[in-house]
């Protein structure tokens, strides 16, 4: 299996796995950032979970935009939006935009 085929299912399952949490619970509680916030932080072990995302964030942004910028890779900005979804899905699908940029420049 060649890297951008692994970024992509990577990708996918980076999608999906969060969001079968994430669906039922706004299907059952709504967007009720108060109480996402409150079951998220519940104790510390689900805080640091959260921790840990929050700072994987951080590092998929710096990552992005400075990878993206000694490429000139002008679509990978665009990818940060994937994490309305999760880093889960941003940052393999940031790697996955990257590799296909790699692959063609080498041809």
């Amino acid at each position: 299996m060649n890297k951008s085929t692994l970024y992509l299912i990577l990708t996918i399952l980076g999608a999906v796995l969060p969001l079968a949490f994430l669906l039922p619970f706004v299907a059952a509680e709504g967007p009720d950032v108060p109480l996402f916030l409150a079951q998220l932080f519940a104790n510390r072990i689900s805080g640091f979970f959260a921790m840990d995302v929050l700072v994987s964030g951080a590092v998929t942004i710096a990552f992005t935009l400075l990878e993206s910028r000694r490429l000139s890779l002008r679509s990978g900005p665009w990818c940060l939006l994937g994490l309305m979804v999760g880093v889960s899905f941003a940052l393999p699908l940031f790697l996955w935009v990257r590799q296909r940029h790699l692959e063609a420049a080498a041809h």
